[in-house]
């Protein structure tokens, strides 16, 4: 019998080559005569902003940029760019970037609109007032943020990443253009890809899926599959790009029809506690959770398609979880001195998080320390 569920809105999706340069149009349709543009420094540097900025005010939007976003934004970042909204005029945001430019925006989105701290918001539809339209523009392919409607934002005192989330912060429109994501250094696309992989095989056996995350699931997974072989060999095309993007932003819908699971619990704290890179951290667990869960009867099939799925677009003939092996071996992440771990804190911590109540194993803190345990002994022979 097929569970009650019920679809989240998605953003409309402008996708192609070039599509940046339509900005001023997608400005228009949401009403704004002025923006607030959010952004980081590296793609300030690599001139993407200026070219955004350009094209707006000689359309005649009026363009505010702050370009100080940080790396797994925390409730301190957020404020500041709070602050620096709250000083100037406008009525849509924009966020040009990877996964932490897109929070940034909406956690001040949430703030401006309906005051309070980022914490009043931790979970789903709080915000009571109407918020501002948000123009989502991805220049990695990763997170698929563009296509959620949470902001993920870290809390100053326990490094808790909070999911803070509501139908009224997700992006009116995602604008998708490979040009931008092909400017992206070669770490960066292979660190964003294991990053969207993740996000295609979790949400594809998470607890909270359904019919339409499924779908998804695995036309995320169909698109990342062929190019990310492309990516780690750094001979991609524009075309590979275009897949990245697509497959990124499709595992975005499918999370926010469904949920994550253990690999993004375990990865968390990595990031929090060691500052490793979030596709990193990701790298380093998913082959050990993918193992774990496909023991069970939840997740045995949904790999096993995958596997067909590899097959039939002659990207593997072996199964996914050694697919994923070899790929994550591929990657050549840096290797990580687990002696500098404390697996029974990382385990507390990784089973408080939410994404990992979704997993379709259920977990308690040994079972964590267990995941580490496998994961670093994995990360020490690759």
């Amino acid at each position: 019998m097929i569970a009650p569920f019920a679809s989240r809105a998605a953003p409309r999706l402008v996708f192609g080559p070039g599509a940046l340069r339509d900005l001023p149009n997608y400005v228009r349709e949401t009403g704004a005569s002025a923006v607030f543009l959010v952004t980081d420094p590296g793609i300030a540097r690599a001139g993407h902003v200026e070219t955004a900025r350009l094209l707006l005010t000689h359309a005649g939007v009026a363009v505010t940029v702050f370009d100080q976003t940080q790396e797994n934004p925390t409730e301190h970042d957020v404020a500041l760019c709070c602050e620096a909204a709250r000083s100037a005029r406008f009525e849509c945001f924009i966020a040009l970037g990877g996964g932490s430019s897109m929070d940034t925006a909406k956690a001040c989105n949430f703030l401006l609109t309906n005051g309070g701290q980022m914490r009043d918001y931790h979970g789903y539809g709080k915000a009571t007032r109407p918020m501002l339209p948000f123009i989502a523009i991805p220049t990695t392919s990763g997170t698929g943020s563009e296509c959620q409607s949470y902001a993920l934002v870290s809390r100053d005192d326990t490094h808790e990443k909070m999911a803070c989330g509501d139908p009224k912060a997700r992006a009116h429109i995602a604008l998708l253009d490979p040009e931008l994501a092909a400017t992206q250094p070669r770490s960066v696309a292979v660190l964003t890809g294991l990053d969207a992989l993740s996000h295609a095989l979790e949400s594809a056996v998470s607890t909270k899926k359904t019919p339409l995350s499924s779908v998804y699931a695995e036309a995320s997974f169909r698109h990342l599959t062929g190019a990310l072989g492309p990516i780690l060999a750094g001979r991609a095309t524009l075309d590979d790009f275009g897949h990245m993007q697509l497959g990124a932003a499709l595992a975005g819908l499918a999370i926010e029809n469904s949920m994550l699971g253990a690999a993004h619990a375990a990865a968390n704290p990595l990031t929090a506690r060691h500052h490793v890179i979030h596709g990193h951290a990701i790298g380093i667990m998913l082959p050990a959770v993918l193992s774990f869960n496909a023991e069970t009867d939840a997740a045995r099939p949904v790999y096993a398609r995958f596997s067909e799925i590899l097959r039939e677009k002659g990207v593997s003939e072996q199964p996914l979880l050694t697919w994923v092996d070899d790929i994550i071996r591929a990657c050549a992440l840096p290797s990580f001195d687990r002696r500098v771990l404390d697996f029974s804190t990382l385990a507390h911590e990784a089973s408080l998080q939410w994404t990992g109540k979704f997993n379709p194993r259920p977990l308690q803190p040994a079972d964590f320390e267990a995941l580490y345990q496998r994961a670093f002994s994995i990360d020490a022979r690759a």
